[in-house]
Parts: structure tokens; C-alpha cells; sequence
């Protein structure tokens, strides 16, 4: 019986395109800032404060990106809760819900560890954030600067323990 190969190629290249695609799957659930992380105030440093009474951030991967979820409560006591869903390609991405300092945000990966996030509102960057997780995975840590929305100098260093 004769095997002829031009009837094989199409479906290994078909297998090598689900194999890759798959590796990618596992790669990104593997991201290290998977999970949920809970502010830790005492460890944390605002400029200028005060600091939030509490904040809870939720980080999944979606697709070739991440979808982040913040929920807390100001240090005025008013709930807090905003989010977003996109990708590392340095394009606007909406931010939902109530964050006074931001309506859209830009991802960039640094590293397999690092994310820049650039925060906008309005057209004008206001917040740069690099959010990158501890080498044991238990800590996460936000270098915040820039200008907030109500035009104040913000350099902030948040801490947050993974739950």
C-alpha cells in the first residue's frame, strides 16, 4: 500500500497548529499574578494619602491578554470597583467601573514577571504602574507615578499578599 505524503502534510501541520496553540493555553495559565490578591496596607506607601481602607485585585488570563477586577473601599469608606480585559499589545483597552484616574489602560509585558500598565483619562496619561510578582509567587507589588485626575503627584508603592 502507498502512502503518498502530500495527503499527510495537511493534517500534521493542522496537529503542529493545535499543539502550539495549546502550549500558548498552558503558558498564559501559567502567569505568574494569576490569582487574587488582597492589599497589604501597612506594607504599602502612598504619596499623597491617604490610603484605601482595603482593595481586593482579581487577575485571570484571557486570551492573549488579562482580565483584572479591583474591589475595595476608599479611605473615605465609598466602595470601589473597576476592571478591564485585554491584551499585552500596548493598545486603549476600556476600563470599567469607577476608577477616578482612568478611563482606558495600555499593557505592555517587561517580562515573564513585569507588566507595564499606563493608565489615561480623558486622552491625558495620568497613572504608570509596574506591577511585577515576587520570585516565590507570594507577593505582588505596584510602583505607581504620575498625575492623578484631580492633578496631585502620586508616587505609590502598593504591596498586596496573594490569597
Amino acid at each position: 500500500m502507498r502512502v503518498s505524503l502530500r495527503r499527510w502534510v495537511p493534517a500534521l501541520l493542522a496537529v503542529a497548529l493545535v499543539c502550539a496553540a495549546s502550549s500558548a493555553a498552558l503558558a498564559q495559565d501559567k502567569d505568574p499574578a494569576n490569582g487574587t490578591w488582597k492589599l497589604n496596607v501597612a506594607k504599602s506607601k502612598f504619596s499623597p494619602g491617604p490610603a484605601p481602607k482595603e482593595v481586593t485585585v482579581t487577575i485571570e488570563s484571557a486570551g492573549p491578554g488579562r482580565h483584572v477586577e479591583a474591589n475595595g473601599m476608599g479611605p473615605d469608606g465609598t466602595a470601589m470597583k473597576w476592571g478591564y480585559s485585554g491584551n499585552f499589545d500596548k493598545k486603549d483597552i476600556r476600563v470599567t467601573g469607577s476608577n477616578p484616574d482612568a478611563d482606558v489602560v495600555m499593557l505592555r509585558r517587561l517580562s515573564p514577571t513585569t507588566v507595564r500598565s499606563t493608565y489615561k483619562k480623558d486622552g491625558k496619561q495620568t497613572l504608570v504602574n509596574g506591577v511585577s510578582v515576587s520570585e516565590d509567587g507570594k507577593m505582588l507589588t505596584v510602583a505607581q507615578s504620575g498625575v492623578n485626575a484631580k492633578g496631585q503627584t502620586v508616587k505609590n508603592t502598593l504591596v498586596f499578599d496573594r490569597q
